[in-house]
């Protein structure tokens, strides 16, 4: 893992990969109450770094999964004693589909570390904000449809999941909501006052990313529709 210092309490943390196209992105945020962790990897050796980080810091950790795919997901065990929040949706869809991402050799190849069955134990459906901190959590449907993102009002970040695509020349993912769902995902964001948006795979972004978003939506859409 490499850390990134994005802003003062804002740091990315990334995961070269030598079998995606596509890096690993993990966050950190550092409030005035709590240590917010945003999403897990791929097991105790994702977060192994963002601990080290952290060190003798002894805030209550928040641990936030932005949707359930495992690559997202498999370090929560980490964190089995501190609040671990997703989407109500996010948890059940993980509660059905855990073991058997664990045990499709076409992922577990993937895991670094140990891995060990923890799901969210706090749920929300609209948002959740933590003012102490600047920060919150809301809904935010696009790439799949239990999808929450986390933004942080003091340093004007945005933290979108995988919501962004994995590479600039691939800017809108592969989107398992539908095109008007995407869409109002774009325009939700549009309202959030935010100078870098950090996602789950791609490198840091401003607010322009908006823009090339919704410029290559109807394209990508087409595109991914014939593929199915």
């Amino acid at each position: 893992m490499n850390s990134i210092k994005i802003t003062n309490r804002n740091i990315m943390f990334t995961k070269p990969s030598k079998k995606w196209d596509c890096d690993l992105n993990l966050g950190l945020i550092l409030g005035q109450k709590h240590n917010f962790i945003i999403d897990t990897g791929c097991g105790s050796g994702d977060v192994a770094p963002i601990l080290d980080y952290i060190g003798d810091d002894t805030k209550p950790i928040i641990v936030i999964n932005t949707h359930h795919h495992w690559d997202h997901v498999w370090g929560n065990w980490v964190f089995g004693n501190s609040l671990i929040i997703s989407h109500a949706t996010c948890r059940e869809t993980l509660e059905k589909c855990w073991d058997d991402d664990i045990n499709d050799k076409n992922k577990s190849d993937f895991i670094n570390g140990e891995v060990r069955k923890c799901l969210p134990n706090m749920t929300f459906k609209k948002r959740l904000d933590f003012p102490e901190d600047g920060v919150s959590i809301f809904h935010s449907p696009g790439h799949t449809a239990d999808d929450i993102s986390v933004y942080d009002a003091v340093d004007k970040v945005l933290y979108a999941g995988d919501n962004i695509g994995d590479t600039d020349e691939v800017i809108v993912p592969e989107i398992d909501t539908d095109l008007e769902t995407f869409q109002a995902l774009i325009n939700t964001y549009k309202e959030y006052d935010f100078d870098i948006c950090i996602s789950g795979h791609n490198t840091p972004q401003t607010k322009e990313v908006l823009v090339r978003m919704a410029a290559a939506l109807p394209s990508a859409w087409e595109k991914q529709r014939e593929i199915r």
